[in-house]
């Protein structure tokens, strides 16, 4: 059974696309069939999978919304768009134009459900399907949230970063409850990011995330390390796995893999 993970936190810097590409790729080393969704127009998925010169693209996700928004969904190919990487995960590619997307989802009918349509047609093809959403907490994550499994939240150990959580956990709450969207959205859990467990900020954060969340939601025993291989292998167009597979950084995100095919 395919399982939707959104991989999401309305902070910028946290480490969202790094680890959708590189659990992405952990998952089809275990043996899954694997599809990454970039739903970020910034496209920075897309370029770390190697789509150099992602803004001139052909067909991206945004055909995908155009077409479901003009209630043409039997004109969509699904095979249409998809990137098969050589390291054996498939993409969705995004690119500036789902920003257009973005300002005509705002007077569309069930504007927060677009995404659903095109993730209920793929669940079939793959065991997992991992959504990179913008940082942000508007329409375009909300469609990710309300065709989603459940939702991992990336998070750089940063005080400041407590409010943001907070209000990600009352929008995920409200996707589910208030607004229902999703009923059976839940949280993948919480992975701190970017971590030096020397600092003395960094291991406080840890704890008061722990204090504040621990009794609430899953909070994974992986931290990922701070390295600089995560930015070296942004735009390399490979996993970190291959660019440096006896590194840190790799071997965190493999014990991340480890505990979220746990969770199956």
């Amino acid at each position: 059974m395919c399982r939707v993970i959104a991989i999401a936190n309305q902070k910028g810097g946290a480490g969202k696309t790094t680890t959708a590409a590189s659990l992405g790729f952990g998952l089809a080393r275990a043996g899954k069939k694997v599809l990454l969704i970039d739903a970020d127009p910034q496209g920075s998925l897309s370029i770390s999978l190697g789509i150099g010169k992602q803004d001139m693209l052909t067909y991206s996700l945004s055909n995908i919304f155009d077409k479901i928004m003009n209630d043409k969904e039997d004109e969509i190919d699904f095979e249409e768009g998809l990137y098969h990487h050589e390291e054996g995960v498939d993409l969705m590619p995004c690119n500036i134009t789902m920003c257009d997307i973005e300002l005509r989802l705002t007077g569309a009918t069930a504007r927060e459900l677009v995404m659903r349509y095109y993730v209920e047609n793929m669940r079939s093809k793959y065991d997992y399907i991992l959504i990179d959403c913008m940082p942000s907490l508007q329409i375009l994550p909300l469609n990710a949230f309300a065709c989603a499994d459940s939702v991992l939240i990336p998070v750089k150990p940063d005080l400041l970063n407590v409010k943001g959580l907070e209000q990600l956990m009352n929008t995920i709450k409200n996707v589910k409850t208030k607004w229902c969207f999703n009923p059976r959205l839940s949280i993948e859990g919480i992975l701190f990011t970017q971590v030096d467990i020397r600092r003395n900020n960094d291991r406080e954060f840890i704890k008061l995330l722990h204090d504040l969340y621990g009794n609430r939601v899953n909070i994974f025993d992986t931290l990922i390390p701070l390295s600089v291989k995560g930015s070296e292998v942004s735009n390399r167009g490979i996993s970190i796995y291959k660019y440096d597979a006896k590194g840190k950084l790799a071997e965190s995100y493999q014990k991340l893999t480890e505990e979220v095919l746990a969770n199956e």
